[in-house]
């Protein structure tokens, strides 16, 4: 009689966790591999921040195509474009998503920055003046100095590239573009400041170094600065100041740092090599 009991508790133990694995209504339903589905996963957010650029514009475009009328993956589209490198692609994706009954004010600064990339710089101003002033983000006044300085409106961009930095916790970028900004007004002296501080941010941005390099050699100061650099870094910046030299007709002295860039570099320095023969094949024939 006591198996019987226990036989009982089992069956009924077995029917209880039956009925609990149950979907609600009693069926049994085929998973949903939907885009709906998918999100829950954060796969949009890996495909934006992770996966190969090609990979997620292909991800994209077919989920938009599934659901036109979704805003956020017309802006994951428009995002992977970008990445990817297809601007004037990214500019009528971007396009679409400023048109969406629930665009934002940062889909505009986007949309200015995809037009900034095409060299749409008269449309791009027009989508940044659209953007209420009290928008201000690190973004929307980067993108602002930029315009500034295709106008050669200088004291904007100035204004326009201080806020900027003050907006950000990484200011290298912007620093590095305020710095070229002044590189080309000729201001040298505190585009060479600009790039330095843009690599007290950034130790590992190699193009405010190699700007900071032109900045000095305009100057005549053809010695390198004390900063954080790779061997290879240090043979491209001597290079640069070699020919920084040559442009300002300091020949001998940019033959002497051409060769130091040839001697340092860790591999054949072809392009220095090439440079270093000219120079020399025009004091021959001169």
């Amino acid at each position: 009689m006591r198996n019987l009991y226990v036989i009982t508790l089992a069956l009924a133990g077995s029917v209880a966790l039956t009925a609990c694995q149950k979907p609600f209504g009693g069926d049994v339903r085929r998973a949903d591999t939907s885009v709906n589905a998918i999100d829950g996963t954060g796969l949009s957010d890996i495909m934006l921040n992770a996966a190969d650029p090609t990979e997620a514009v292909s991800y994209f475009s077919r989920s938009v195509a599934e659901n036109p009328d979704r805003i956020d993956l017309q802006r994951g589209l428009a995002k992977s474009l970008v990445r990817a490198g297809e601007n004037h692609a990214a500019v009528t994706a971007w396009k679409n998503v400023v048109a969406h009954k629930e665009a934002t004010m940062d889909d505009r600064v986007d949309y200015a920055d995809a037009l900034i990339r095409t060299g749409e710089w008269k449309e791009a101003e027009a989508q940044l003046d659209a953007v209420p002033p009290t928008h201000e983000t690190y973004k929307r006044y980067r993108l602002e100095a930029m315009v500034a300085d295709s106008n050669q409106e200088w004291k904007k961009a100035d204004s326009f590239y201080q806020t900027a930095v003050g907006l950000t916790t990484r200011p290298g970028g912007v620093l590095n573009n305020w710095g070229y900004s002044k590189l080309t007004r000729g201001d040298y002296k505190e585009a060479e400041k600009l790039f330095a501080q843009a690599i007290t941010y950034d130790p590992s941005l190699f193009t405010a170094k190699n700007n900071l390099v032109l900045a000095r050699g305009a100057q005549g100061k053809y010695d390198l600065p004390v900063m954080e650099m790779t061997q290879t870094e240090r043979a491209q910046l001597l290079y640069t100041l070699g020919l920084a030299a040559v442009k300002a007709g300091d020949v001998t002295i940019g033959k002497g740092l051409i060769k130091d860039a040839i001697d340092t570099h860790p591999q054949h320095f072809e392009a220095a090599v090439r440079s270093l023969r000219a120079l020399e094949a025009n004091v021959s024939n001169g």
